[in-house]
């Protein structure tokens, strides 16, 4: 009798098993695009919680089905169940594998955050106090950490930094590339190459989110952020303001394109040769003809100024 249940416990544990990789395997195609190597590295974390949280359900769950169906009291049953005082191995059983699997998330989680090769707090966000802002700029790297950002991120040996600008302002992205000196409300990224991006709030708290690329950066005002990850498909994607950053916040949206290193060489000897205008912006637009249409009374921030850049989308 002990070896047939034991069988039949092996077998359902194998069907679920069975069950929950099929599961964790099936959340790749929930997401977008694999567009950058940290989204290779967050789905596959996000694959394993998938699949582990998916045992767990379903586990537990099948064994109240079980007993609610086969273990009910019969009808008119009104009797007390038997006594049962509490059970010490089980007890400790039952408060080990959570801590266990605690334990065992947490070490997997870090090992993927390793590998991205992200900065650390201390490391990413530079504390100033500027009479007035400025660009920000990105910080020099080191050895250690140019080593980190090229080696170490989905095992890719992606080429040398490109650095870039990012001014967030209620509602509009705006690019500098300091190589060129090149202004952009459209951000244009070399594929295989590691970008770091310092980036800079006018106003308030902005979120930089590409959701293709699986990273999010909170971009806080009175604060220099560098922030690094590697596009590895060529196209074109949505970065959007992640945080409630004013009445405009949807408008905040720019498009990323990466593309080859010749055809990103190519768009910067284009933009380069164009002359700064005054960039489209849908906050301004939406602005002007509401606060036509509005109470009075009614109060709402104007958005800042549209962007003069070489290029806009």
């Amino acid at each position: 009798m002990k070896i047939r249940n034991i069988l039949i416990l092996s077998a359902i544990a194998i069907a679920l098993t069975a069950v929950s990789l099929w599961i964790g395997q099936s959340t790749y195609s929930w997401m977008p695009p694999q567009a950058a190597a940290e989204s290779q590295l967050v789905d596959k974390l996000f694959s394993f919680l998938i699949t582990l949280g998916a045992f767990i359900f379903l586990g537990v769950t099948g064994t109240l089905i079980y007993s609610a169906i086969f273990h009910r009291a019969e009808q008119y049953d009104t009797s007390d169940g038997p006594p049962i005082e509490g059970n010490i191995p089980l007890e400790i059983v039952w408060t080990a594998i959570p801590v266990l699997l605690v334990f065992w998330i947490a070490t997997y989680s870090y090992q993927i955050y390793e590998q991205m090769g992200i900065q650390g707090p201390m490391e990413a966000m530079h504390m100033h106090i500027p009479v007035l802002m400025k660009s920000a700029s990105a910080a020099p790297i080191n050895e250690d950490t140019e080593r980190r950002g090229r080696g170490d991120v989905g095992n890719l040996n992606v080429l040398p930094f490109e650095d870039i600008e990012v001014n967030a302002k209620q509602w509009a992205w705006v690019f500098r590339y300091p190589k060129t000196g090149i202004t952009s409300t459209e951000l244009h990224l070399p594929v295989n190459h590691r970008i770091r991006l310092a980036m800079q709030s006018e106003d308030v708290l902005h979120g930089f989110y590409i959701p293709a690329f699986r990273v999010k950066q909170d971009i806080i005002p009175n604060r220099n952020i560098d922030f690094e990850f590697t596009p590895i498909r060529i196209g074109k994607y949505q970065l959007t303001d992640s945080e409630f950053s004013g009445t405009y916040f949807a408008t905040m949206r720019a498009n990323v394109v990466v593309e080859s290193p010749e055809d990103y060489k190519k768009w910067l000897a284009e933009a380069a040769n164009r002359k700064p205008c005054t960039a489209n912006n849908q906050a301004a637009s939406e602005y002007a003809q509401e606060s036509k249409e509005l109470i009075k009374g009614w109060v709402t921030v104007a958005p800042a100024q549209a962007p003069v850049v070489n290029y806009s989308n």
